[in-house]
């Protein structure tokens, strides 16, 4: 007899097996010497790297939010695990967390191997830039949830830290000297005002603004940077005491997480700002602060550290390919009072 089947009611396996022959060079690129297990079983097996003397477990998880819905628009998925890895790495980075490995879910209505295949891609890209292990995932296939050809994503991170080294923001002190590193763009915070932004100024994704050397939809899918390599080297080399990862919230709300109560900082809104928020300011039009506090604005991460140490730790993150400057200094708050002000807003 010829019953119903799993593909008649919405699943198709054959392209969940499909998918995972596609990605398995991928994921081979993430390996770490740690790793004890293959992709493909029910768990996975990882050491912990040697070399630590009282390691803490530093866990992370996050997802892309809706910057998904621009890659839908363009059907391009290449980057966005970039992403994905990002938001995870640069929140354990904040505690001086070394990024060891990563799992994560796709979910979706209807499989598409070429788009899950282009995703995991992705994110193994991200993997070998935050030195992180892909170690498995979940590939999830929901008849009639989610709207045909969309797809949701969420990631899980674990990294490492010696207890002695956690940083916690503890030492900061008045005058200490605020480097803001540049971001790539928007990063993945943002894009339920930004996309209002985009609908009502009527202006095409494959557009080219005055002042782009892309187009929008483009510019708005430039993937998130990750800091992992680059900080930890900071890390290991100098004095740095506060790691605060700019996502939502923006530097107004983001830098006094990792700050002692009675401290704030003063910033001199003297970076560059990449034209993607100028737009985004010009076309909403979305005022200031508001900018401040949605946005990263072109700082994707923010390390304190004692001021007579910053050029040597600017110059160490524009050897490692980063572009880094003084943006403030710490200073004493009193209670009541903002934790961040900036020049001008």
């Amino acid at each position: 007899m010829i019953g119903i089947t799993y593909k008649d009611a919405g699943v198709d396996i054959d392209a969940g097996e499909e998918m995972v022959e596609r990605i398995k060079p991928a994921v081979g690129r993430t390996m770490r010497p740690e790793v004890m297990s293959n992709v493909g079983g029910f768990a996975s097996l990882v050491a912990i790297p040697k070399g630590y003397e009282e390691p803490l477990l530093v866990s992370g998880t996050d997802g892309v939010g809706t910057k998904l819905k621009i890659a839908f628009a363009l059907d391009k998925h290449q980057t966005i695990g970039i992403d994905l890895v990002a938001m995870c790495a640069n929140d354990v980075l904040a505690v001086g967390a070394e990024p060891l490995f990563f799992l994560d879910y796709y979910a979706c209505s209807e499989l598409s191997p070429r788009a899950g295949a282009e995703v995991v891609e992705g994110i193994a890209e991200g993997c070998v830039q935050a030195g992180a292990a892909l170690v498995g995932g979940e590939t999830a296939e929901l008849p009639g949830f989610y709207q045909k050809g969309e797809y949701d994503l969420a990631g899980f991170v674990v990294g490492v830290v010696d207890k002695s080294k956690a940083i916690d923001g503890t030492t900061v002190k008045p005058g200490d000297a605020v480097i803001g590193i540049a971001s790539s763009g928007l990063h993945s915070n943002g894009y339920s005002l930004a996309r209002k932004v985009v609908e009502k100024s009527g202006v095409s994704l494959d557009a080219t603004p005055e002042g782009f050397d892309m187009t929008l939809g483009e510019a708005l899918l430039v993937p998130t940077r990750i800091y992992a390599k680059p900080v930890l080297a900071c890390i290991r080399e100098y004095d740095v005491k506060s790691v605060a990862h700019i996502t939502g919230g923006g530097l107004l709300e983001n830098i006094p997480r990792t700050l002692p109560d009675g401290l704030g900082v003063e910033l001199d809104n003297n970076w560059h700002v990449p034209p993607i928020f100028t737009w985004l300011a010009t076309q909403g039009p979305v005022a200031p602060r508001e900018c401040m506090r949605t946005f990263n604005m072109g700082i994707g991460m923010t390390l304190v550290v004692p001021t007579e140490q910053s050029d040597g730790v600017i110059e160490l993150l524009k050897s490692k390919g980063e572009s880094a400057t003084v943006i403030g200094r710490v200073r004493e708050v009193p209670e009541g009072e903002a934790r961040v002000i900036i020049e001008g807003i």
